[in-house]
């Protein structure tokens, strides 16, 4: 009876001591962009039962870590949320640092985030003071990392939250994010409000003979809609692997064209290619005239006058991409007058093994249904053609040589869920549906990016396929690179590198930067058009 007593008190005795408040932390899977003063490290939220004050935060950054490449680590304090939102476990109220804010997308947001401290002495382990009073209930802080301009773009970080002091104690700190995530280095080669533009879209990128990365995009002035609006194509080139980019270049505009306003002589979605045999660079871009800012996908009706319907027109360049020719217009050589709407891929375009010029091609038929296909040229640019579509309620498509001769056109698909593949022997006159089709690659309906490498242009000496998309059937979320080492039949997950988790408009574009180095610019949760370099061996062990 006694034994039985003493069993009772200890039980009664361990339930009268509560549990302490448990720190949550979680690490994001998107870019750190060297050129912004403030990158989200680590989200932190407690919910203060019995915590009073946050002390102190302990960061342990990982071994091969060059610290050299640090500039500061700050902690800072963002409040609490609103009660009705408990249950849904975010790890922030508000976006911290704006993406799409003009002129305020560099640092957070002083509205949001109030600095508790800052540490620019970088060590293995750092010590950031808090010394917070907690709201009563949920609280945030995030852990800020801010990089030297000269980090290299290669570089990758690990770090960890080793322990959280409050009141005086260690807290329980409880890592939600899967264990010894791997953060990349970016650069944001465009935002929000750069060269007095709301927005950036619609990523292309090649790499030239020389080497040069060119990078080609909507700049969109007024906002982020589609055309019909004020929209030229931007170019931005950078001859050093991405590390920095030039000065922005407009290879294609029309301003007060006809004496109709800029806005009524937009012209965007761009597709760039390099002619290998030459390294004559070309854009085709799809011109909208006189649709009184309406959207170009239903006000470009039929026939082929530029009053009626959108206008197919190229540049090109002849210095590796300093300068660009004045527009050509290849309307009448490809369109047919039932056509209510022809445009390119876009993205980028391809060359041949025998030198023929390739771009991904989109068009709304007479049925006001649209189709995805390729146009080419055998000339090395002077005249091109079209033949059939792949397939029918498709849209913004990538074309890859697969063999000699043979072209994979891999297409967004209007039914969603995965993206449809055709190839074809002859150029487009006839088309087969791939394997692949409609089960492989999951799509949210979005365009993606697709290139073929072959084994003597790669470090791995395998002819592979490299392709990159949101990695949802949902939304644009999650933009990953995958590559396929068997022409695309399958696309292992061994073989898939995830480089940002966040919402974003989901398009991308990919090149080899070198044999040894995937080059991707794409519509990132943190920059309009980010780019990002990743080793090949980091995707294939």
């Amino acid at each position: 009876m006694k034994k039985l007593f003493l069993s009772l008190l200890c039980l009664l005795s361990i339930m009268s001591v509560k549990a302490a408040d448990t720190i949550l932390v979680k690490s994001p899977q998107i870019p750190i962009l060297i050129e912004r003063h403030d990158n989200v490290l680590f989200y932190m939220r407690l919910n203060a039962n019995e915590t009073k004050v946050l002390d102190n935060v302990t960061v342990n950054f990982g071994k091969d870590v060059n610290l050299n490449n640090i500039k500061s680590l700050k902690l800072y304090y963002s409040g609490t949320e609103a009660l009705q939102d408990r249950g849904k476990g975010r790890f922030a109220p508000v976006e911290y640092i704006s993406s799409h804010n003009p002129g305020k997308t560099l640092s957070a947001n002083p509205s949001y985030s109030v600095m508790k401290s800052e540490v620019t002495k970088i060590k293995n382990t750092i010590v950031l003071e808090g010394k917070q009073k907690l709201f009563p209930g949920v609280n945030f802080f995030w852990v800020s990392l801010e990089m030297k301009e000269t980090a290299p773009i290669s570089s990758v970080l690990t770090a960890s939250v080793s322990s959280v002091k409050a009141d005086g104690k260690n807290l329980p700190v409880k890592t939600v994010s899967e264990d010894n995530i791997i953060r990349r280095m970016g650069v944001g080669v465009r935002h929000a409000g750069d060269d007095g533009s709301a927005a950036f879209r619609i990523p292309g990128l090649v790499t030239s003979n020389k080497g040069t990365l060119l990078g080609v995009y909507d700049v969109r002035y007024n906002s982020s809609v589609d055309l019909q609006e004020h929209i030229d194509i931007g170019l931005s080139r950078s001859t050093d692997g991405g590390q920095t980019w030039e000065k922005m270049r407009i290879p294609m505009a029309f301003g007060e064209y006809d004496g109709l306003p800029s806005a009524q002589n937009g012209v965007g979605d761009p597709s760039i290619l390099v002619d290998t045999k030459t390294n004559t660079i070309w854009i085709v871009a799809a011109w909208t005239h006189g649709m009184g800012n309406q959207r170009a996908w239903w006000s470009s009706h039929q026939g082929m006058d530029l009053n009626n319907t959108a206008q197919l027109v190229m540049v090109k360049s002849t210095d590796d991409g300093k300068t660009w020719s004045e527009p050509i217009n290849i309307t009448e050589q490809v369109k047919l007058p039932e056509w209510y709407f022809l445009l390119q891929g876009p993205g980028r375009g391809i060359t041949m093994s025998d030198g023929t010029l390739v771009f991904p091609i989109q068009f709304i038929d007479k049925t006001r249904i649209p189709n995805a296909g390729i146009m080419y040229s055998k000339d090395g640019g002077k005249t091109w053609k079209i033949h059939n579509h792949a397939r029918t309620n498709t849209t913004e498509a990538q074309v890859a040589e697969v063999e000699p001769g043979v072209l994979m056109l891999n297409m967004r698909d209007n039914r969603g869920g995965s993206r449809a593949v055709y190839t074809t022997t002859d150029l487009g006159k006839t088309w087969k549906e791939h394997e692949s089709s409609r089960t492989a690659l999951r799509e949210p309906v979005c365009m993606a990016s697709l290139i073929s490498v072959k084994a003597e242009d790669n470090v791995l000496g395998k002819d592979i396929l490299i392709f990159s998309n949101p990695n949802s059937t949902s939304q644009r979320k999650d933009i990953t690179i995958k590559i396929s080492l068997d022409g695309g039949y399958t696309w292992s997950e061994d073989h898939q590198l995830l480089l940002d988790e966040g919402y974003n408009w989901g398009y991308s574009c990919l090149t080899m930067v070198d044999k040894e180095t995937i080059g991707i610019l794409y519509e990132s949760s943190v920059a309009h058009m980010t780019f990002q370099s990743v080793k090949l061996k980091d995707i294939i062990k």
